[in-house]
């Protein structure tokens, strides 16, 4: 009895000893004040469980704590290139996460609910690792939401341990996202709703893209010791109208994507139409499909005179392979002939430049919460570009001012009557172009600075 008892002793002193060797190292204010100024002190943790490359908000958040002194490391996947002026910057370091292993991926409902623990499991390992020993001990904790699961959790824990302060960036809800795939109802999404309200009291602030979002934060999740502050997306530096006619036309001409129309764009005959997706389920694409049939049909036997369109749809995600099919079923119907859409993936600065060479912006953002906002709409702003958009939601007017720079719809049937409507009277499309340009002096420094700035203490 007395050797079990020495030896349970033993492992669990030597379990105890263990524990208290790994835990991370700790934020210390006073070293850090010792190793340079108050703002080159801030350091940030910005953590993305998703394509860094494909979260702009994060990365713009990133560039304005670098460009103000501060140092950050910016965890997440990297997928797809980032913003140049990311990798270049000394001050910012890109911390890979390790992809997940490919048969945890899919689109199958029962295997998504076997697959998503195994999905969880290794995510929080891999940000337990990353979050807690492959980065320096920050000041500050930065993560966007949603994904919130597992990343509310493991990003409240490490915070505790490190001393380190946790702001949440709330782009959405997480549990209204999963409520897309599996039903409001379900006891999943209703569990997923309370991990998100219980964890979200852990934060030391919260930035959220609306001021509705806001008004749920404090309504319906009852923070009300933490400051909520809205934080408006705007575009960075690199979207800017294009005025140039003749540098529209050399690049539209440059695509691949714009072979088969290149004449008619040099002779004003074809209209680029743009939008940006993520393929996925809150933007039914067949909604464009749609309304650019009813245009081709009205522009071949009503109103001759409609220009040809080119829609270029840039994005990756797990629908795109569907819709493609769609849209050469509809080709080969014949339903397409005024009409020519092409899939894109461009890199960043081409991305802007498209915005700012094409005529008219289409965002099919529905909002599964309708309190979050487009991007993509904040980006064709910034180059100028009149967006016609879903406007179904809530939080609609707090980007798009109807009439002035852009459309609202809610059907097929309205984005065809918007498109035959603007596409048909240069005067009504060019009024809209105007409300555009106007909305792109906006930018994001002018949002960031005296909200996120002043909260990091990197600005005065």
């Amino acid at each position: 009895m007395i050797d079990t008892a020495i030896s349970i002793a033993f492992w669990a002193s030597s379990l105890l000893t263990l524990a208290i060797l790994l835990l991370p190292s700790q934020y210390n204010p006073q070293k850090a004040r010792q190793n340079g100024s108050d703002k080159s002190q801030v350091r940030v943790q910005i953590l993305v469980l998703g394509d860094i490359g494909r979260s702009p908000r994060m990365q713009y958040h990133a560039l304005s704590i670098a460009r103000r002194g501060g140092h950050v490391d910016i965890i997440g996947y990297n997928e797809s290139d980032p913003h140049p002026d990311l990798t270049s910057n000394a001050a910012i370091s890109i911390v890979p996460l390790p992809p997940h292993p490919a048969f945890l991926q899919t689109s199958n409902k029962l295997l998504f609910l076997v697959f998503a623990p195994l999905k969880v499991l290794f995510q929080i390992a891999s940000l337990w690792a990353c979050l807690a020993y492959r980065t320096k001990p920050a000041k500050w904790m930065l993560i966007q939401n949603p994904p919130s699961i597992p990343t509310l959790a493991v990003a409240s824990v490490v915070c505790f341990l490190r001393q380190t302060r946790l702001v949440i960036d709330w782009h959405n809800f997480g549990y209204s996202i999963l409520a897309l795939k599996l039903g409001d109802g379900h006891p999943v999404v209703r569990l997923s709703k309370w991990y998100e309200r219980v964890f979200c009291g852990m934060a030391t602030a919260h930035l959220c893209v609306t001021r509705a979002m806001a008004r749920v934060l404090k309504e319906d999740f009852g923070i009300m010791q933490a400051p909520i502050l809205p934080l408006h997306d705007r575009p960075a530096s690199h979207f800017k109208p294009i005025l140039d006619s003749k540098e529209t036309i050399q690049f539209l001409q440059s695509l691949p994507e714009a072979a088969a129309v290149k004449a008619e764009l040099e002779t004003g005959e074809a209209r680029v139409l743009v939008s940006s997706t993520s393929w996925t389920a809150d933007e039914d694409f067949s909604v464009l499909i749609d309304a650019l049939c009813q245009y081709s049909k009205i522009a071949c036997t009503e109103n001759t005179s409609l220009p040809r369109v080119l829609a270029i749809i840039t994005g990756k995600g797990p629908q795109k392979e569907m819709y493609l099919n769609e849209i050469s079923a509809r080709e080969a119907a014949g339903k397409l002939e005024k009409v020519t859409i092409k899939t894109a993936w461009l890199t960043t600065l081409d991305y802007a430049k498209l915005l700012g060479c094409a005529s008219l912006g289409v965002s099919l953002h529905t909002s599964s919460s309708g309190v979050d906002l487009p991007m993509k709409v904040v980006d064709m702003f910034g180059a100028g570009l009149p967006v016609v958009g879903w406007s179904r939601f809530e939080a609609w007017p707090e980007l798009v001012t109807e009439g002035v720079n852009g459309r609202g719809f809610g059907s097929a049937q309205e984005l065809s009557e918007h498109l035959t409507d603007l596409f048909g009277s240069s005067g009504k499309l060019q009024t809209l172009r105007e409300g555009a340009q106007k909305e792109s002096l906006r930018r994001w420094d002018q949002e960031w600075d005296p909200i996120a700035g002043k909260l990091f203490g990197l600005v005065d």
